[in-house]
């Protein structure tokens, strides 16, 4: 996850009320969300510092899933959600990044709804998900979906302060579009909090190193490798005042394809060995899913390791 892309976040959220001469005493505390395709993180600048701020669980990111379990259709976010990803597989919706602000008919959305074990239906060409709750059968956009990550990251925010919080800054890749972008701030608002900027995930990355500190103007490239997306971004600062020159990515380059390649290999490797498609059973597909992510985490610090027992 790109920790340093947004710990300046709430910084940047803090100096957005100066430089706009806003009255900080109306706006509140103004927090900052990193707003992820597989994680997700919130911060706030507190006590002269940045505090990036734990979940329920201890950790300072929390996976971007949602998942209804059991028959009164329980809604989990975060960790809990995504420990429903192998026994709830069909009922667990996560990379609703890559469905925000597209249309049902983009090559990228019908390429992923390939891979996805929950259904993607055509709602005047919006891809919307579809899933059980309880005994009912109901739709969710992208634009809910993520609404879910963003109210669980505020009431995490809350859950530390101590008090509401009603304004945030959420980064986007560079090259989302005006729609991604729009469909991102409604996410907010839908949340319950008013998006007061939406920042390119480059320049929050600049400002964590400091970079806007230095005098003069100078040139500066970004790479930006999440767990989603990957993109390049130009960038050219002036005293603290950043404007982007190129930028070029890839929805499909991160952490989620790496995993989805290996995937494939062993899914074809199995089927070979055993002459049954994996792919029928969703199950078991998330279980590999599971496994394979714990390998990568793992090859960061080892020279090799093991992938077992997936089918059980």
């Amino acid at each position: 996850m790109k920790i340093l892309s947004f710990i300046l976040l709430a910084f940047v959220a803090t100096a957005f009320c100066d430089e706009e001469t806003v009255d900080k005493e109306k706006m509140g505390t103004i927090i900052g969300i990193d707003l992820g395709t597989t994680y997700s993180c919130v911060g706030v600048f507190k006590n002269g510092r940045v505090e990036i701020i734990a979940n329920d669980q201890g950790n300072r990111i929390t996976p971007s899933y949602v998942a209804f379990s059991g028959e009164q259709g329980e809604r989990l976010i975060g960790d809990a959600a995504k420990n429903q990803l192998t026994i709830n597989p069909e009922n667990t919706i996560f990379d609703a990044k890559r469905l925000i602000g597209r249309f049902y008919n983009d090559k990228t959305v019908q390429d992923d709804i390939k891979h996805w074990p929950f259904k993607i239906v055509d709602k005047a060409n919006k891809p919307t998900v579809e899933v059980k709750v309880g005994s009912e059968s109901k739709q969710f956009t992208p634009e809910e979906v993520s609404a879910m990550v963003l109210t669980k990251m505020k009431q995490i925010a809350e859950s530390y302060l101590g008090h509401e919080v009603k304004n945030a800054v959420v980064t986007v890749p560079a090259y989302f579009n005006d729609a991604q972008r729009q469909a991102t701030k409604d996410a907010g608002t839908i949340a319950g909090l008013n998006v007061v900027r939406i920042i390119n995930e480059p320049t929050a990355a600049a400002i964590a190193y400091g970079l806007d500190k230095k005098e003069g103007e100078r040139n500066i490239l970004v790479f930006d490798l999440g767990g989603g997306t990957f993109d390049v971004s130009l960038l050219t600062i002036d005293n603290g005042v950043f404007e982007v020159l190129a930028t070029n990515g890839d929805t499909h380059l991160g952490g989620e394809d790496f995993d989805q390649r290996v995937m494939e290999y062993f899914i074809k490797l199995y089927k070979k060995k055993s002459g049954k498609d994996l792919r029928k059973d969703n199950r078991a597909v998330q279980k590999l899913r599971r496994e394979v992510e714990k390998a990568k985490r793992a090859l960061s610090t080892q020279h090799q390791t093991k992938i077992e027992r997936m089918l059980t």
